[in-house]
């Protein structure tokens, strides 16, 4: 009878990372100034107006930031795509040794050394391809990113944002919506630090008291300088 192993990882791919930054500045930013018009105004009207602009203000700022990361993360690719595959063309004797002493890192022994870098060296684009990853640490971008990256940051942070907004939504009275926000609002934080935590390799719980940590500190700040002021 054999025993089997089984390795469980969790793995942040692109399109997740993407989702926590919207959702992450979507609980977090509009929550805060709603918090701090409720401790100075006595409708819920303002609010409500106030924070869908704040939402959708914010949806096409995070969306055009996940655009221009994307584009602007393809672009240096290809630029030094470029450089890489004029370097090998051009000082190959340079780019072997290179190689040589990346292989070295990774425990190749140096009777192979020569060997290896010589195999990688039969295909060019391969040997490009090889320098990008292991020298300079860049693999090839999803095109598709260019496209998914603002809608899932936007649509994260406008799914995040009515969260806090919806209490403020439903009812009339300030003092009744602004304490079940705080509770809807902290409480999704604190689910959402523990699915980030959970995804990102960290610990659940500690986590999610970061994060419930970083958004009640912003709202109340907010409401105590409006509360001050008005």
């Amino acid at each position: 009878m054999s025993n089997h192993h089984h390795e469980h990882h969790n793995k942040s791919s692109a399109g997740l990372r993407d989702f926590v930054i919207g959702m992450s500045d979507g609980l977090t930013v509009p929550f805060a100034p709603a918090a701090g018009l409720a401790g100075a105004v006595n409708t819920t009207t303002l609010i409500v107006i106030a924070g869908v602009a704040e939402i959708a203000a914010g949806t096409v700022a995070m969306g055009l930031g996940g655009y221009m990361g994307a584009t602007t993360q393809s672009e240096h690719y290809v630029s030094e795509h470029s450089r890489e595959s004029r370097e090998v063309a051009e000082l190959s004797h340079v780019e072997e040794a290179e190689t040589q002493d990346i292989l070295r890192e990774f425990g190749v022994p140096e009777e192979h050394l020569a060997a290896v870098t010589k195999g990688l060296m039969r295909d060019p684009k391969k040997w490009v391809d090889f320098m990008m990853r292991f020298e300079l640490g860049l693999d090839k971008p999803n095109q598709r990113r260019l496209l998914q990256s603002p809608l899932i940051i936007g649509s994260a942070y406008a799914m995040g944002g009515f969260i806090p907004l919806m209490p403020y939504i439903l009812l009339e009275s300030v003092k009744e919506a602004l304490p079940i926000s705080i509770a809807v609002t902290l409480l999704a934080l604190m689910i959402f630090g523990a699915f980030k935590g959970y995804y990102t390799g960290q610990k659940m719980l500690r986590s999610a008291l970061q994060t419930v940590s970083i958004g009640g500190l912003a709202a109340a700040t907010a409401f105590f300088i409006a509360k001050w002021i008005s």
